[in-house]
């Protein structure tokens, strides 16, 4: 993988091979930040990666010059594998936890202007979680939830839907 655009951009990250994860690829990362930047300015964004991976996301939102990053994760190897390379990139616009997703939503007290999530393509409680993240009312006002997801899931039937855009077999469904 690597960082598309921002102070490291070009920048290849190489994650072990025994990471339980699937990193969005780098054709569907770069229509998706294209379709943020046309929304809001990096500069002044505080975001939230949940499901983070290797954080290939966090690290495309810290290039950019995010405000802030939290990034978070429940498995161990992942969380050090992000804290080793934002300690290599020097980011220090980036906060790392370890958690599941559901129990970070619970009891978090921020609010974020982006939100991003990108659970296991199986993960059971996928359409429960605008609702969840809609009921701690961690979005600000404006800011958009984005979950990435395959294309058998449809999330449209939720209220708060904005659209879907598909890349290849990238799918990540908006909501405001």
């Amino acid at each position: 993988m690597r960082i598309i655009s921002g102070k490291y951009k070009g920048r290849r990250i190489v994650a072990p091979k025994n990471l339980p994860v699937r990193p969005t690829t780098d054709f569907a990362k770069e229509g998706l930040f294209n379709i943020i930047g046309n929304h809001f300015y990096f500069e002044e964004l505080h975001v939230l990666d949940l499901f983070a991976g290797t954080g290939n996301i966090t690290y495309e939102f810290a290039s950019r010059g995010a405000k802030e990053v939290n990034a978070v994760d429940v498995n161990a190897k992942c969380m050090f594998f992000i804290k080793k390379t934002s300690t290599q990139l020097g980011l220090e616009n980036l906060k790392i936890y370890r958690a599941s997703a559901f129990t970070f939503i619970k009891r978090c007290k921020h609010q974020y202007d982006v939100i991003f999530a990108d659970p296991p393509y199986d993960m059971k409680e996928i359409e429960k979680l605008p609702d969840v993240i809609f009921e701690k009312n961690l979005l600000k006002e404006n800011g958009w939830l984005i979950i990435e997801h395959s294309g058998f899931v449809d999330l449209s039937g939720n209220a708060r839907f904005k659209e879907k855009r598909s890349y290849g077999s990238v799918n990540f469904s908006i909501f405001t």
